[in-house]
């Protein structure tokens, strides 16, 4: 696990976070004795020679949406930048999604699961299903683009489904609590697809590895989802639609919030994964930044109001904060050690988009596809085969857009942890 100095190390180590669930980690006599941070705070224990305590200092920490301590000090200075930029993004990106551009996409919904056995299952309510838009409400530009961009590297970072007539719009179906149970598949995703072997056994998300790194992104994708489960729940309770405890298995959100991402919860590093997924998307987007207005400014993004708001997303100085480049820095200086072994990352990330096809609600499945795509063309901009990054000229249309919105959904579940503490 990586710290910034040993001072960081002890104030975490006396807190006992040292693993990644908190059934898993085994303090010592010393460490179990201290107190545990009752808010966003850490503690610091000095001691004397002798070993007795000498005395405690309370250590504000950075990660504001979360009371668990960092893991990764370099991290901070780019999180507190994206708190700050969140109240003028939001709205703009909220706006932005709007766009056929943004918001429509050719998703093949009848692929079978390649991954696990799975007998027929119905999702517990009727929110699960999504139907295609009329063809006439598809841009003829858009599906023009698609269907001449299919081509895709056999050795790539992503996969994408062929495009075909039919096509589904986020607007219409957008993220919702529909009340089904994904763990099978996320179990499959952090077992299976994630790494675990080398330094990453002993560290999955921290250690000196690009493989920890790969992790850390997928695990903050799965937090990104909780956040959005969460949210979903108290949209439907405050709108008074409620939950059926017949058709919905979790109906507290503040308990599923400590479940999923609380401090104490299954994964303490969730909220820090969460932001690290998130500064690689913002890197991604930057380094797409003259792509994406190329096609604003062909017209294919939408009408001069809607340039405007890319423009204004594109020309924010957040994207441009040395701070927000800690992940892909860290990402790149890792892959430049080892370019070699990077077939298994992208192979990877391909594995992970076709796990998405396990996901027995099509609106989780629709909305799981679009957020891996938007990953995997982050990692593509920040990596690419040998660790310097990718070609943002050749990059889809399909990807830009997911890359987009799938920035856009991590803004929204870093707000949606913000407001839960």
């Amino acid at each position: 696990m990586r710290f910034s100095s040993p001072f960081n190390a002890a104030a975490a180590a006396s807190a006992g976070y040292l693993g990644r669930r908190v059934q898993a980690f085994a303090p010592s006599p010393r460490a179990a004795a201290l107190p545990l941070p009752l808010s966003n705070d850490r503690w610091l224990t000095t001691f004397s020679n002798n070993g007795n305590r000498r005395d405690n200092t309370r250590i504000p920490s950075p990660l504001s949406a979360s009371a668990a301590p960092l893991h990764d000090e370099s991290l901070a200075p780019g999180i507190a930048a994206i708190d700050a930029a969140l109240p003028a993004l939001s709205p703009l990106l909220s706006e932005l999604r709007s766009l056929p551009y943004f918001s429509l996409y050719s998703c093949d919904m009848l692929a079978s699961c390649e991954y696990l056995p799975q007998e027929l299952f119905e999702c517990y309510t009727e929110s699960c299903e999504i139907y295609p838009v009329d063809d006439d409400e598809v841009p003829t530009d858009i599906k023009a683009a698609d269907f001449d961009e299919h081509e895709f590297e056999l050795d790539g970072w992503a996969r994408w489904d062929m495009p075909s007539d039919d096509y589904y719009d986020t607007t219409v179906f957008p993220e919702d609590y529909t009340g089904y149970d994904g763990s099978d598949v996320w179990r499959f995703v952090h077992d299976r697809i994630g790494f675990h072997d080398g330094a990453v056994a002993a560290d999955e998300y921290d250690a000196d590895d690009w493989k920890a790194d790969f992790n850390k992104a997928v695990s903050g994708l799965h937090a990104m989802v909780s956040a959005q489960v969460v949210k979903g729940m108290q949209d439907k309770i405050g709108s008074g639609e409620g939950l059926d405890p017949e058709s919905y298995p979790w109906t507290d959100p503040v308990a599923e919030f400590r479940r999923r991402l609380g401090p104490q919860g299954e994964t303490p590093e969730a909220v820090e994964n969460l932001y690290f997924t998130m500064m690689l998307l913002l890197s991604g987007v930057r380094a797409a930044r003259e792509r994406l207005l190329a096609d604003c400014d062909a017209g294919k993004v939408g009408d001069a109001r809607s340039c405007d708001v890319l423009r204004s997303i594109l020309s924010h100085p957040l994207l441009d904060d040395p701070a927000v480049e800690a992940a892909s820095r860290r990402l790149r200086e890792h892959a430049l050690l080892d370019s070699n072994g990077l077939w298994e990352a992208r192979m990877r990330t391909r594995d992970l988009m076709r796990i998405m096809n396990c996901v027995q609600c099509n609106k989780c499945r629709f909305h799981g596809k679009i957020s891996t795509l938007g990953l995997s063309t982050a990692l593509q901009l920040a990596v690419g085969h040998r660790g310097t990054g990718g070609d943002a000229a050749k990059v889809h249309r399909v990807e830009l857009a997911a890359l987009v919105t799938a920035m856009s959904k991590f803004l929204a579940g870093i707000e949606l942890c913000l407001q839960m503490q």
